[in-house]
């Protein structure tokens, strides 16, 4: 069986770098002619060295088979490109099943090109839901979902989006393939990085920004002007497009926020220290806000809405939105002690994910 994976953002590195393993170890168990073989497609969405080479070094994921180098462009543009390009490969290379995750413009290129050559996709991280469909994300995993042949979910909530949309058929509980990673990195974390920015433990708060909805210049002087006023330690790590808003915010100068460490993006090592040593962790993206959880660290979600409402159903996550007070009074006052049950799985999404694929036939 031959699979071509489909990703280009951070995220996906992260969370294709388990399963290229798990493909790995199942043909070191089951050799040829029952093997598979994975083709990477790396679309380029993220390009910087910080969010995209290093990845790929420290996870160990193979080399790109591919690298379209699209990026920098609207949302139609970026996807249509894509769409054009994962086409061309699709045809040279001829698939039994093209996988891709999440919810991005890789994502939905990945997907769209695949239907319609009538070659199997495998959604993984299917079923998530914010029901806000002025998110370009909705709509990229909803229509995913709807033309995919495998779904791979990583929680019972995400099934039960499904079921509700008429989609069973196809449909698994996994578990989250980030678990998976977490899991494997999180034994003997070492603390180079807290010692490089002069940082101890539970005395910053750290905060990410990167959703489409926080990248204008008011939301970001909202969120970055409430949290000055409270003159908590903030280690920020810019995400570049962040950055480039921010050169266009008038009253923001970088100097008048003494109480913010701006540092450049991390490596995902680097990010889980500085994750689970946060007094608290303010963001609006879905995998810190799990990575969060795991590690048992309160966070405040920078959105109206979350795709992981078990993380605020169990009291660790609370949703703020870009709103000043709202962020205020839970930098202030949020805290939670409650129990922290197992949710996304047992660490082994990605065994699951290739079990299911090599049991199928696929036609």
């Amino acid at each position: 069986m031959k699979i071509v994976t489909i990703v280009g953002a951070r995220p996906q590195f992260i969370k294709a770098a388990p399963v290229s393993r798990a493909i790995a170890e199942h043909n070191r168990l089951t050799p040829y002619p029952f093997s598979l073989t994975e083709v990477i497609v790396h679309t380029g969405q993220h390009f910087d060295a910080d969010m995209s080479d290093v990845f790929f070094r420290e996870l160990d994921i193979p080399k790109p088979g591919y690298n379209l180098g699209i990026n920098s462009a609207s949302h139609g543009v970026m996807t249509g490109r894509m769409l054009e390009k994962i086409e061309e490969i699709l045809i040279k290379e001829k698939p039994d099943c093209v996988l891709v995750y999440g919810d991005t413009n890789s994502t939905i290129a990945g997907a769209l090109a695949a239907v319609k050559l009538y070659i199997p996709i495998g959604h993984i991280e299917a079923g998530l839901r914010s029901f806000n469909r002025e998110m370009p994300e909705e709509i990229n995993r909803v229509t995913t979902d709807h033309i995919s042949k495998f779904l791979f979910c990583p929680t019972k909530t995400a099934i039960n989006n499904l079921k509700k949309e008429g989609i069973t058929k196809g449909a698994y509980l996994v578990g989250d393939v980030m678990y998976d990673v977490f899991k494997s990195r999180i034994i003997g974390l070492m603390p180079e990085i807290l010692q490089k920015l002069k940082l101890k433990p539970k005395e910053y708060h750290l905060l990410t920004i990167h959703r489409q909805e926080n990248k204008n210049a008011e939301n970001l002087e909202t969120i970055l002007f409430a949290l000055r006023e409270l003159k908590e330690k903030i280690v920020f790590p810019v995400h570049p497009g962040i950055w480039k808003i921010l050169k266009t915010v008038k009253s923001f100068k970088k100097k008048d926020f003494k109480n913010f460490l701006f540092i450049r993006p991390v490596s995902y090592t680097e990010m889980l220290v500085l994750e689970k040593n946060a007094k608290k962790i303010l963001t609006d993206s879905g995998g810190v806000q799990k990575e969060a959880y795991w590690f048992k660290v309160p966070c405040i979600t920078l959105r109206k809405e979350t795709e992981w409402v078990e993380t605020m159903e169990a009291g660790w996550n609370v949703l703020v939105g870009a709103d000043r007070k709202k962020i205020i009074n839970a930098v202030r006052s949020f805290k939670t002690d409650n129990p922290r049950p197992e949710l996304y799985g047992d660490g082994s999404a990605a065994e699951k994910i290739v079990q299911h694929l090599t049991a199928h036939q696929i036609t």
